[in-house]
């Protein structure tokens, strides 16, 4: 009997519990109309993502352009200094690099050859000419790094404090659907819908402004380090080029 009277109630009241749960939304999903539905702390949210995916695509292109030239020019660099140092010809040398500006390997070799030539009237070159230069090609790889690097370290900071800006605006989507049901006395999800759309879409938008900053910043990194690999190997080249061409003056 007992049985028979839990079943009565509760099949008396499926409707009231269907009408609850499946409460008819009025939140449109389109962009412009989750803004409109959004609260004043979330849209500040979602401009400030906004602001930091901007700041951080023009990181990337800039980086990527730098890179790009960089790479290309120390290609046709390379080879014509080379020849250049061969015959002996620094002046020469000088201005290959000059006509290669933007390429991180012609940024090094001009400090250490303007430094060689600048002792190039003596007869003989001392060891501390040659320390001279070292230093002046070490100087000039710690600018070059620190050029090559420019706008990284944003880029990481973006990548590492994007999801928390998104979780912020969750927390703030959250609370206003709690709002709401304190509000309108109901526990619908019509009720919640606004509130939790607020928190789908801060935390996605967090998500994808965070994750191409970590992956391009990684890469940018790796980009840096070997570039830093190629300026120490023509430092070495460059310092041993002094030594010989020292040895053939005594």
């Amino acid at each position: 009997m007992f049985l028979a009277n839990l079943a009565t109630y509760a099949l008396s009241h499926v409707p009231t519990a269907a009408t609850w749960i499946f409460q008819e939304a009025t939140v449109g999903w389109d962009p412009v109309s989750l803004w409109r539905q959004m609260g004043i702390l979330a849209k500040i949210v979602v401009v400030i993502l906004f602001i930091m995916s901007g700041w951080s695509i023009g990181v990337m292109i800039d980086r990527a352009m730098a890179f790009s030239a960089a790479r290309k020019q120390s290609r046709a660099f390379a080879p014509a200094v080379a020849g250049a140092l061969r015959e002996g010809k620094i002046d020469e040398a000088i201005k290959v690099a000059e006509r290669n500006k933007k390429s991180h390997l012609a940024k090094v070799v001009t400090a250490g050859l303007q430094e060689f030539k600048a002792h190039g009237d003596s007869a003989d070159i001392p060891g501390e000419q040659i320390e001279a230069s070292k230093r002046a090609l070490e100087r000039a790889e710690a600018i070059v790094h620190a050029e090559l690097k420019r706008g990284l370290g944003g880029l990481a900071t973006i990548g590492s404090t994007a999801p928390f800006v998104g979780l912020f605006g969750t927390v703030v989507g959250i609370l206003n659907a709690f709002k709401e049901i304190s509000t309108q006395k109901a526990t619908g999800l019509g009720a919640v819908a606004g509130g939790i759309s607020e928190a789908l879409v801060t935390t996605a938008i967090g998500l994808f402004v965070a994750i191409p900053a970590v992956m391009m910043f990684n890469y940018f990194t790796n980009k840096v380090e070997a570039f830093d690999v190629e300026m120490d190997n023509s430092s070495s080249e460059l310092i041993d080029y002094f030594l010989k061409r020292r040895s053939v003056r005594r």
